[in-house]
């Protein structure tokens, strides 16, 4: 499948950007700020919350933007955020970074949710992406390290309430547009989500393309693009770059109907030769909807590229000579791949039977400090009030017993010294050597309540058996019954003594149907959580060069939800659809009602 890269790092702007991506993975709370969450909404909507909003994408672009680079042009990125109602900030969106482009139009477009009963201010800002940090992925970018370009504000209403949804903004510096100087402008184009789940995926290559470098072959990519009903045209994809070579084959993409919007509408395939300057040279463009493309695959012919007017004044065929191939050979686009397919949500899989199976593990190691200890984060108070721990379970069971059909949890206590005398890093909480289940929420704070009287606190921390516990049996699962995912939560304070034997055990894990929340309680520093996360774009190495196959792990400190920066549904589901759904498709699992439609059919 094509993923959806304006996330990742910049990589001189060669990598592909644009597809068909898991827009389940939208960070989303209760107030709806930002983009949809399968999981968020269900969750709510259960509670009989429903709000009146309709999902929208916004696209950006820019015109006249300041140089700020000495030897080249900027390299521009945009950042949205929603103000709250306290004057707040709130990130809800990067863009991908252009390479030397003062014009950009980006492809990596900002989700949110559009509340017609609120208003909803928003805040653009736009920076140059110094050089030494294109190898860190766009989310981890310290925007103070970056130079300012400018900025632009506006209400969510004023944008989806032009006739044509586009909204021009005059771009200027932090201290208000009151300042005379130019900063260029930002158009902000707003388009309503589709719900269809159709997709296809799309493999491309071109032959006998022409070649406009001097030294060595052309190095071509395409752009696609989408004519909306302005008559003005919205990227949507980039391929990847091919280094020297004039008979290109891209790896495949998906396109989805919100994309692409229907099989008539049409696009504009452009194909450039790429220069590290930003001054890419259009090569030959076509205008195809996707029902042409498909019916160039079906009927294995060539699409002739045609040379844009405003390189010879008017549209010829272009028939090119390649300084080494044939005389008179077309430059042609040709479709290798075809397919469509459906692209089914979260809801879909859960709706259909599909279960999430939840087990917990609790850190019983010596630095949450002893429990007779009014300070310690394992501390019982008398008075009835919860400790950490405590907390955190209480919270999160609310959310997770939600998903989880028969309520009964796998439960460890891990780094603990248990009735025996020996240090255990995976024992059963309740105590009992038949059965590590317990009932419910409750179930989990009688056990946990249990072994601190009965569990002393050792060490040292580590994660890799409760890890392989889980792993162990997700992967037995497999034999009976495709239809369960497994979700580990482990609630820990922080302080991991084997980080790379953990990390060897996410990697083996991240071929199973298997997700890991960490959440971390007190104060401590939680690096090495975040590092396990993955969040930074890199997936995790294991100590045999082993990658993993996914991302399975999100982190959640609990002193956050407790702040009120994010609210613990949000925290706990922010990525657990998006695991969940690239673990199905990668395995093309479907809903259980579709794949009895097809066993019927």
């Amino acid at each position: 499948m094509g993923l959806c890269l304006s996330g990742s790092d910049v990589r001189g702007g060669k990598q592909a950007v644009g597809g068909a991506h898991l827009r389940p993975t939208s960070a989303a709370d209760h107030n709806n700020v930002s983009g949809q969450n399968d999981a968020v909404d269900f969750f709510f909507k259960s509670r009989g919350l429903h709000a009146l909003f309709t999902q929208i994408e916004l696209s950006l672009s820019a015109s006249k933007l300041r140089d700020l680079d000495i030897a080249s042009k900027s390299d521009p990125m945009a950042v949205a955020h929603a103000k709250k109602r306290d004057g707040r900030l709130k990130e809800i969106g990067r863009t991908e970074v252009i390479m030397n482009n003062l014009i950009p139009a980006w492809i990596g477009k900002i989700a949110i949710a559009f509340q017609f009963e609120i208003v909803q201010p928003l805040l653009f800002r736009v920076y140059d992406v110094d050089t030494k940090y294109h190898n860190i992925p766009v989310k981890m970018l310290k925007l103070e390290d970056q130079d300012f370009l400018g900025e632009a504000s506006c209400v969510l209403s004023e944008i989806v309430t032009k006739q044509n949804r586009t909204l021009t903004l005059k771009l200027h510096n932090n201290y208000g547009p009151q300042v005379s100087r130019n900063f260029g402008t930002l158009s902000v184009h707003a388009e309503e989500t589709v719900a269809s789940k159709s997709a296809v995926e799309i493999a491309f290559r071109c032959s006998h393309l022409q070649n406009v470098d001097l030294f060595s072959k052309s190095d071509p990519f395409l752009r696609i693009s989408r004519i909306v009903e302005s008559g003005n045209s919205i990227p949507i994809y980039k391929t990847e770059v091919i280094n020297n070579n004039l008979n290109p084959i891209w790896r495949p993409i998906t396109l989805s109907m919100q994309q692409f919007v229907s099989k008539e509408n049409p696009l504009i395939i452009e194909c450039f030769d790429f220069n590290t300057s930003g001054n890419h040279i259009l090569m030959g463009k076509i205008q195809k909807s996707v029902g042409d493309l498909e019916k160039l695959h079906q009927e294995r012919t060539g699409a002739t590229f045609m040379l844009p007017s405003t390189q010879c004044g008017h549209d010829k065929v272009f028939i090119l000579f390649c300084f080494n191939s044939t005389k008179g050979s077309k430059s042609q686009l040709f479709v290798e791949k075809f397919v469509e397919k459906e692209q089914y949500s979260f809801l879909d899989y859960i709706s259909s039977g599909f279960e999430l199976n939840f087990m917990v593990a609790v850190d019983f190691t010596a630095s949450n400090g002893n429990p007779r200890n009014p300070n310690s984060l394992h501390y019982i108070d008398p008075s009835g009030r919860l400790n950490s721990y405590q907390q955190a379970i209480t919270e999160i069971g609310e959310v997770i017993q939600f998903y989880d059909s028969d309520r009964r949890f796998p439960a460890w206590g891990f780094g603990g010294k248990t009735f025996d005398g020996t240090v255990s890093h995976c024992f059963n909480l309740n105590g009992r050597a038949g059965g590590f289940e317990v009932d419910g929420v409750e179930g989990i704070m009688a056990a946990y309540a249990s072994a601190l009287n009965n569990v002393s606190l050792a060490g040292p921390t580590l994660f890799g058996q409760v890890i392989n516990t889980a792993a162990r049996i997700a992967g037995q699962s497999l034999s009976y019954d495709r239809s369960k995912y497994f979700v580990l939560l482990i609630i820990t304070d922080g302080v991991l003594t084997d980080l790379q034997e953990t990390k060897d055990a996410l990697v083996r894990a991240s071929d199973l149907p298997l997700s890991i929340l960490i959440v971390g309680v007190g104060g401590a520093d939680f690096t090495q959580m975040e590092i396990l996360d993955a969040d930074n774009g890199c997936r995790l190495e294991s100590s045999t060069d082993r990658v993993a196959t996914r991302d399975i792990v999100q982190f959640v400190p609990m002193r956050e939800v407790h702040s009120g920066q994010i609210s613990v549904v949000q925290a706990l589901l922010e990525e657990l659809p998006g695991q969940f759904l690239t673990y199905m498709r990668c395995r093309d699992i479907k809903p259980l009602n579709v794949q009895m439609a097809q066993t019927c059919a």
